[in-house]
Order: C-alpha cells, then sequence, then structure tokens
C-alpha cells in the first residue's frame, strides 16, 4: 500500500489557512494535512518533528516569516511560497522551480501547483538553498547596519546598543533581545535582524537565533555531535543547525 503524501499549511490567518486545507481537499484529495500551524516557530518545530513532504508556507507570519523557517529545513520536505509578496519575489521562485501560491488563491493556479508537486521528486529541491540566499537579504532591505535596538518595556522605551546583544532569538510573535544585564522584546523578525547587524559579528547559528562573536564563550558537541554555543554570563547553550555547523570549523 503506497504511503499517503503528507502536508502542513502555516499561516497566521487562520480563516486562509482553513480555506487553503479546503481548496486541498478538492484539488489533491489523498493529501494528508498533518498540521495547520499559525505562526513561523510552530511550523519550523512540526516540520522538524512530523517531516511532512510538503510544506505550503505564508512568507510573512510572526516569530519566524516562511522564509526563515524553509531557510531551517534540514529534511526533504518541499516547499510553496503562499504570498502576497512583491513580484521580484514571485519571479525568483518560478525562475527557481520553488512553486508559490499568489494570494487570493485561484483554483486553476493551485491545480497546476498539484500537478507539480506530483510529478516532482520527493527530494527537496536543490535551488531552494540559492533562492533564500537571494531572498533573505532583499528582504531586509537595510543597506546600513544597526546600532541600537528600540525595545519597550511598559511606557518605557530602551535604547539597546547592538554590542551589548548577547544574542537574538526568536519567541512566538517576538524575538527576545538578550543582554548581561535584560531581556527585551521585540516586534523585527530574526531574517531582517540579520540582514541589518554586521555579518562578521553577529552570526546566525539557528533558524531562530543570531549570536554576537563578541561574547562567544565556547562551544560543545554532545554525545549525538550536535553543537551548542555557549555565551558569557549565560547558563543557557544555544544550539547550532546542521546548516550552521561549518561556521565554526575554523575556531
Amino acid at each position: 500500500m503506497k504511503t499517503p503524501t503528507t502536508a502542513l499549511i502555516a499561516d497566521d490567518e487562520p480563516h486562509l489557512a482553513q480555506y487553503l486545507k479546503a481548496q486541498l481537499a478538492q484539488a489533491w484529495p489523498e493529501l494528508q494535512i498533518v498540521k495547520v500551524a499559525v505562526n513561523g516557530i510552530e511550523a519550523a518545530e512540526a516540520i522538524a518533528t512530523l517531516q511532512p513532504d510538503i510544506a505550503f508556507l505564508d512568507i510573512q507570519m510572526p516569530g519566524l516569516t516562511g522564509l526563515e523557517v524553509a531557510q531551517g529545513i534540514e529534511g526533504g520536505t518541499r516547499v510553496v511560497f503562499v504570498t502576497a509578496y512583491d513580484q521580484y519575489a514571485v519571479d525568483a521562485f518560478e525562475a527557481r522551480a520553488v512553486d508559490y501560491l499568489l494570494k487570493p488563491l485561484k483554483a486553476e493556479r493551485l491545480a497546476a501547483c498539484v500537478q507539480r508537486l506530483r510529478e516532482v521528486s520527493t527530494t527537496a529541491d536543490s535551488a531552494l538553498a540559492e533562492t533564500l540566499k537571494r531572498l533573505l537579504p532583499a528582504a531586509a532591505q537595510a543597506p546600513v547596519r544597526l546600532r541600537y535596538i528600540r525595545a519597550g518595556q511598559g511606557e518605557l522605551m530602551h535604547q539597546v546598543p547592538v554590542d551589548d546583544v548577547l544574542f537574538f532569538h526568536a519567541d512566538d510573535k517576538y524575538t527576545i533581545v538578550q543582554t548581561t544585564t535584560a531581556e527585551h522584546l521585540i516586534r523585527t523578525p530574526i531574517f531582517e535582524l540579520a540582514g541589518q547587524l554586521d555579518p562578521d559579528r553577529f552570526w546566525q547559528v539557528h533558524r531562530s537565533t543570531i549570536i554576537n562573536l563578541d561574547h562567544l564563550a565556547g562551544t560543545r558537541r554532545d554525545e549525538q555531535s550536535r553543537l551548542f554555543v555557549r555565551v558569557r554570563g549565560q547558563s543557557r547553550e544555544l544550539p547550532v543547525s546542521r546548516a550552521y555547523v561549518h561556521l565554526f570549523k575554523a575556531m
């Protein structure tokens, strides 16, 4: 008996997610929807755990964007972006054979997408990484480097120097800005920060984490050979995704 194809849908607008689910049920009745995620963090965790064959990802989601979720996929999950994004991004997806569904969804376009997914190998698209490399910096649209982070705390607005930041970590709808003395919350997603920070000092080590190398205390591997980084003054260790382990080979 053939194993059914599985899929995940991620969209922070529940009615759009349910609409896509209903349309897929008509266009591809045997497709099994294993999860409907309401934000990027939930989508990334579900993809890592469930390893669906396909992920239908909205691009603009809280916590992690669809681009960031796709960047962190380490298995064979294929990605279809569901987007109302600028036309340059849509053109790039099409040219690189990474499929997309443009909002508002059209039945004939979904049918073409389903046909493509049925025909394409279950192996993840090898062009996806190159597509993301082009789109992530472009999406950030930040030609200058950040010097300060503005973070609200009650009625007070803090001006946090980036030099004082130990690490950034995406958490549900917010990004945590961790310093030696405080934890602040901002709404700027990780992918935007990555494009605005100095890449020689700030390394993305996970789809949801950027560390400040000036505060790096060391690294550790566990018995499964997974890599973790330690930051000065913090007992918490931060995991390094397999996609970023190569950054530490020269250290």
